[in-house]
């Protein structure tokens, strides 16, 4: 079964760091490039970060510089390192994969099911 699951997300107080993981089952990574997605409550889907099956990586304005995107393919995992996190990064947060790198939500084949992320003191 295809599937991919998302992990790590939780309560962080201003400032604080998480480390999302998004790991495949059923089909291996290496060939596919990974997105990872947010919504808040009341907002629209932002695309926050992908990474390429080669390594090229993307991030959305708002988290330059604080969040960082890799990649395991022994472990069929890639990961969304959080730092310096702020209240407005508040969010559910979901990874998608797909043949193409892309910020577009539609343009993945695979999905998950989202990681709450709480950032409040």
């Amino acid at each position: 079964q295809v599937q991919l699951v998302e992990s790590g997300g939780g309560l962080v107080q201003p400032g604080g760091s998480l480390r999302l993981s998004c790991t495949a089952s059923g089909f291996t990574l290496d060939y596919y490039a990974v997105g990872w997605f947010r919504q808040a409550p009341g907002k629209g889907r932002e695309g926050v970060s992908y990474i390429s099956s080669d390594g090229a990586t993307y991030y959305a304005d708002s988290v330059q510089g604080r969040f960082t995107i890799s990649r395991d393919n022994a472990k069929n995992t890639v990961y969304l390192q959080m730092n310096s996190l702020k209240p407005q990064d508040t969010a559910v947060y979901y990874c998608a994969a797909g043949l193409r790198a892309s910020n577009v939500w539609d343009e993945y084949n695979y999905w998950g099911q989202g990681t709450q992320v709480t950032v409040s003191s």
